[in-house]
């Protein structure tokens, strides 16, 4: 049986920002239907808990796909030639089972978060949201960076980093790749303060952003450091913010953010304002003033992956991408 293989390098070109957040808004909005079905992630450590393996599933019935993505994941890669995030999404058809697609989890996994981050912004961001401000200058920094020129024109972007040569560098890649002066913030609340769109993109265990910081009007996407004992943002920004999630069950065993406030009694369950796919569909308000802060707390899913493996499978498929390989699959005769 004939296989697509996708690599990293030809993720990019099959898998376009404002393609991707199209498709994102879409799976997110069957997910809060309850048309997809997607158990939370699981996630083995090391025994040294230096990285970890998790395995994330998902079926969509009525697209006749599944999927799922393995991946590691080894924060101590910063650094080095090595990506923290590695792996592989199987994407299948749901008919016979047939193993369609082994593509790069990598490169998805930047992409697609990045394009979450890009729906949450369209539907909770002022509308004349402009000044940007990343925290980390990584993978997802970068993407961000993409995503967030998509649906706002930028004013003023700034970056912090603990590396400040990797933000430096940062900044060098954005005026080169989108033509946009980033300025090197000296801290993140030097980064953070009279900003209107923040994006947390670290992989800190411990709050980088206060929430004090945080101006009148300010959204938040904090997508870093998944993890019930991890957390970017500190206890006061989640209650200062009318909160978003990309799913209820997933936030309330995975956003460090919401299990810690909770825990500490400073928010209950029904902190969360809703889901970013009942968001998508109308089934529940968004920003209610100018001066309301809000914040999108991603943990990743599944149902995403699925989305982004099945648009660059078309694509792949219609552009004769990607490279064929004979896996197996059929039984054997003679």
């Amino acid at each position: 049986m004939e296989v697509l293989v996708v690599s990293q390098r030809e993720v990019p070109a099959l898998l376009p920002m404002a393609e991707c957040m199209d498709a994102m808004a879409q799976a997110l909005a069957a997910l809060a239907r309850g048309e997809a079905i997607m158990p939370l992630r699981t996630v083995v450590w090391m025994p040294d808990r230096t990285g970890a393996m998790a395995s994330m599933p998902s079926i969509i019935p009525s697209e006749r796909t599944m999927a799922i993505k393995v991946i590691t994941v080894f924060p101590g890669n910063l650094g080095t030639e090595f990506d923290s995030h590695q792996g592989a999404v199987l994407l299948f058809e749901s008919e016979q089972g047939r193993l369609l697609a082994v593509i790069d989890a990598t490169e998805i996994t930047a992409i697609r978060t990045a394009a979450v981050s890009g729906v949450a912004t369209r539907l909770l961001a002022k509308a004349d949201a402009g000044d940007l401000a990343i925290l980390g200058s990584g993978t997802q920094a970068r993407t961000h960076l993409e995503a967030m020129a998509l649906v706002r024109p930028l004013r003023r972007v700034r970056v912090w980093s603990r590396n400040r040569d990797h933000a430096e560098g940062f900044a060098d890649e954005g005026r080169r790749r989108h033509g946009i002066v980033v300025e090197v913030a000296g801290s993140a609340r030097e980064a953070v303060e009279e900003a209107d769109v923040v994006c947390t993109t670290t992989s800190s265990p411990l709050p980088i952003l206060q929430g004090q910081w945080l101006a009148p009007g300010c959204h938040v996407n904090a997508i870093g450091a998944v993890g019930p004992v991890n957390r970017e943002l500190d206890t006061d920004a989640i209650v200062r913010a009318r909160l978003f999630v990309d799913r209820r069950e997933s936030a309330v065993n995975e956003a460090g953010e919401f299990v810690q406030s909770r825990d500490e009694g400073a928010i209950g369950e029904d902190h969360i304002a809703g889901e970013l796919g009942e968001l998508v569909a109308g089934e529940v308000d968004g920003r209610r003033s100018d001066d309301e802060i809000t914040v999108f707390r991603g943990v990743g899913l599944a149902v995403e992956d699925l989305a982004a493996a099945r648009a660059i499978h078309a694509r792949a498929v219609a552009t004769g991408s990607g490279t064929r390989v004979e896996l197996g699959g059929t039984r054997a005769r003679g």
